[in-house]
C-alpha cells in the first residue's frame, strides 16, 4: 500500500483534541465538533482522538469509541484522524479494528503501562496491533528511554504499516541516536513533547510534532510549523517563549496540570467546560486567572 500521504500527515502539526464534558460529566459532543471544526478551520492537517490530552486513560470504551466516530464525521477527508489505542494486546487491536471501521486512517498506540516491558515484548506488542490493521498507518507512542532504535527497526521490517514514530524521551540527543539507529528516513519522527521541544527535535531529524496547545491557538502551533520548516530558528524561538509560560504550567509536577491548563484556557475563550477528571484536578482560582492572561492577546 502506498502510505505516503499518511507520513506527509504526520510531518505537520499533529493536534490532540480536548475531550470537553457537559455538565452532566458526559462527553459533549456538540463541544467537541466544535473545537475540532475550529482546529480544521484553522488549517491543522492531522488530529488524533483519545490521546493524552484527551484523557485517554479517563476515558470508558464506549466514550473512546464515540470520540472516534464523532472526530472521523468531523475531519471528512479535510484531516488525517490517527486514533489513540492501549492497554493491554487485545483491547488496543479492538480499538484499532473499530477506528479502521470507523473510517480513520492511522492508530497511535500508547506507551505500554505494564510495569515490565522487555524490549522484544515491545516489538511483539505493537506487532500484533499493526498486524491486525494491515491498512492503517501505525505510530508508536514512544516515552521509554530503553527501547532502542534497533528494536524500532526490527519492527518496521515486519511491519510496512508502521509509518512513524511519536518520540515523547525528554532528551534530544537521544532521540537523535535513535531516530538514526532506526531509520531516519524509514519512519516520520514525531516530537511527542509539543512545541516546546520542537525546535531542538526539528534540529535532529523530527519533521512534525504533536500539540495540546494547538487546541487553544492553532495559528501559533503553525507559525512554529512554518518558521522551523523555513530553517528560521530565531523566528520559532520567538513563538517558544511566547508560549513559554503557557507550557510551564502544563510540564509542572509532572505534567499534573498537562490537561487542565488547556481546558482552563479554552473555558477562559468560552470554547468549554473546564472540568477535567479525576486523577486531573482543576486549576484553583490564582492558576485560573494566570492562564486567562496568557491566552488574551492569543488570536483564534
Amino acid at each position: 500500500m502506498d502510505f505516503s500521504p499518511l507520513r506527509t500527515a504526520l510531518a505537520d502539526v499533529v493536534a490532540i483534541p480536548v475531550t470537553p464534558y457537559d455538565a452532566e460529566g458526559a462527553v459533549d459532543r456538540a463541544a467537541y465538533r466544535a473545537l475540532l471544526r475550529r482546529l480544521l478551520d484553522g488549517g491543522v492537517k492531522a488530529v488524533t482522538p483519545n490521546g493524552n490530552t484527551g484523557e485517554f486513560y479517563a476515558l470508558t470504551l464506549e466514550e473512546r469509541r464515540l470520540v472516534t466516530e464523532l472526530t472521523v464525521e468531523e475531519a471528512a477527508g479535510r484531516a488525517a484522524v490517527l486514533v489513540g489505542v492501549g492497554h493491554d494486546a487485545a483491547t488496543a487491536v479492538q480499538a484499532a479494528r473499530h477506528a479502521r471501521s470507523a473510517g480513520a486512517d492511522m492508530v497511535m498506540v500508547h506507551q505500554p503501562v505494564h510495569p515490565y516491558v522487555a524490549q522484544d515484548g515491545w516489538i511483539d506488542y505493537h506487532r500484533t496491533i499493526a498486524e491486525s490493521v494491515p491498512e492503517l498507518g501505525v505510530v508508536p507512542y514512544l516515552r521509554n528511554p530503553l527501547i532502542e532504535g534497533a528494536a524500532i527497526a526490527r519492527l518496521g521490517e515486519g511491519c510496512p504499516n508502521v509509518v512513524g514514530v511519536k518520540y515523547a524521551v525528554h532528551d534530544a540527543t537521544r532521540f537523535a541516536a535513535v531516530a538514526r539507529d532506526a531509520g531516519l528516513d524509514r519512519f516520520v519522527w514525531v516530537a511527542g513533547l509539543a512545541e516546546l521541544y520542537a525546535p531542538s527535535y526539528w534540529a535532529v531529524g523530527a519533521t512534525g510534532f504533536t500539540s495540546g496547545l494547538v487546541n487553544v491557538a492553532p495559528n501559533v502551533s503553525l507559525n512554529m510549523l512554518g518558521a522551523l520548516r523555513a530553517g528560521d530558528y530565531p523566528g520559532a524561538m520567538k513563538v517558544w517563549e511566547q508560549i513559554r509560560r503557557f507550557e510551564d504550567l502544563r510540564a509542572e509536577r509532572q505534567s499534573a496540570n498537562n490537561v487542565t491548563v488547556v481546558k482552563e484556557a479554552l473555558a477562559a475563550m468560552g470554547l468549554c467546560r473546564r472540568d477535567v477528571r479525576p486523577p486531573s484536578k482543576p486549576l484553583p482560582e490564582t492558576g485560573r486567572a494566570e492562564v486567562a492572561a496568557i491566552v488574551e492577546g492569543w488570536s483564534a
